[in-house]
């Protein structure tokens, strides 16, 4: 079914042409149609499946319905996600779908002077993707007003919930008009995120492309049973395969995230990290870098990556296990993007065992090992910590990224992106 079907306007049509779609994926097939008709929506959608789309190319067509020619525009849809990469990689496809018509949009984020961005924002925008700590600041600074917001996306809520930006959200929602159409995703549905949801939607029309929290079924997964202290040596030596011409490496910490580079470095493979302790500027680099394919290795902590959407990324490798069995998921879908081949190879010291076992529970199905590599687990029964200093161990781990500085590392810093279209 092509994207004519679903009465999409030229302007748009013309711009998605472009961009080289021709058939929506089946979450833009079926959501597309539910906002075009006004109503609540409630998706749930693994990462790669298409829905920044699935929401920019509806809330397009109907802003584009009723375009204002005031002096100075308002905003009239917001959107909110968690993390500064996922918020320029979302303006950026609305720049994209919306260059033929004529409607303006800007992201604001933390890490770059403000004036740039509250210069924009006051000659006027149709459309404002925003982080949820930026948004509230200018805010409460009055260059930001809520009050003729159409169309509300809250973006990657379970995201949200787990850097605790719950509060932000709904102080956030609380300055929203009453009578407006909201739009709410998730790549997961715990209890916690659909109670958040009837604080926002208006008998929504749900749609969910894939069971919660499963991964893609084309990602080929395995396991590397290996001693944490020759991790880097296994990785190093996976790297020596030239047909990985590009690897997105996850570490559960920033700092082990900068201890593998500088290990990589040593061994003449240009990698770089992202991380919140990065400057806005650095993470941008890196990640064109990567994109571009003069880094070959990326990085990241968990949190950072969520704004990494490389369409022919086919190797993640998961350093260190997540100790949170949906976030395993949320990492490997950065391959096998929109039905492209991927593989993700997982390395696991003793201590991770449970974790895996929690992965492979959630997933229904058993990852196989690699057992022909230069570096087999030796210590399968490490000596243990003592419970207390265990118990702190885990707490500190449970979220080692998830500080504001993920989303707004520096408080006097502010970057805005801004772009009109042909009028």
């Amino acid at each position: 079914m092509p994207f004519q079907s679903l009465n999409i306007i030229e302007p748009i049509l013309r711009s998605i042409k472009q961009e080289g779609y021709e058939i929506p994926t089946p979450i833009q097939k079926e959501a597309i149609p539910i906002v075009l008709r006004g109503t609540d929506l409630l998706g749930c959608a693994q990462t790669g499946t298409g829905k920044t789309a699935a929401f920019a190319i509806p809330i397009l067509q109907l802003l584009h319905a009723t375009k204002t020619y005031d002096r100075k525009r308002k905003i009239r849809s917001l959107i909110i996600t968690p993390t500064r990469e996922l918020a320029i990689q979302i303006n950026e496809s609305f720049l994209a779908y919306g260059r033929f018509t004529g409607l303006t949009t800007t992201v604001i984020y933390g890490g770059v002077n403000q004036n740039p961005q509250t210069s924009t924002l006051q000659k006027g925008v149709d459309i404002l993707v925003a982080t949820p700590g930026r948004l509230l600041d200018l805010m409460n600074q009055g260059f930001i007003s809520l009050r003729d917001i159409q169309i509300f996306v809250l973006d990657e809520a379970d995201c949200m919930l787990d850097m605790g930006f719950i509060h932000d959200v709904k102080r956030i929602i609380a300055a929203l008009p009453a009578k407006r159409q909201s739009l709410f995703f998730s790549a997961t549905m715990p209890a916690e995120i659909i109670k958040l949801s009837n604080t926002i939607l208006h008998q929504p029309s749900k749609v969910e492309i894939t069971p919660s929290a499963t991964p893609v079924d084309i990602i080929k997964q395995f396991v590397y049973f290996v001693d944490n202290g020759n991790k880097t040596s296994l990785l190093i030596d996976i790297l020596k395969d030239r047909d990985i011409k590009t690897a997105l490496v996850f570490t559960r910490t920033k700092h082990g995230a900068d201890k593998v580079v500088k290990m990589l470095e040593k061994s003449k493979i240009s990698a770089e990290a992202i991380h919140g302790n990065k400057s806005q500027n650095a993470r941008q680099r890196a990640l064109a870098n990567f994109k571009e394919q003069t880094t070959r290795v990326l990085v990241a902590t968990d949190i950072a990556a969520r704004g990494i959407d490389i369409d022919d990324m086919e190797f993640v490798i998961n350093f260190e296990i997540s100790n949170i069995p949906e976030t395993y998921v949320h990492r490997i879908g950065r391959t096998g993007r929109a039905g492209a081949k991927g593989t993700a190879y997982s390395f696991c010291d003793a201590d991770e065992k449970a974790y895996l076992r929690d992965i492979e529970k959630l997933i229904g199905k058993k990852i196989p090992v690699v057992d022909d590599h230069p570096f087999p687990l030796i210590d399968h029964h490490p000596v243990k910590a003592p419970k207390q200093q265990r118990n702190n161990s885990n707490r500190s781990q449970r979220n080692p990224t998830t500080s504001t500085s993920d989303v707004n590392s520096n408080k006097k810093k502010w970057f805005v992106k801004t772009s009109a279209g042909t009028r």
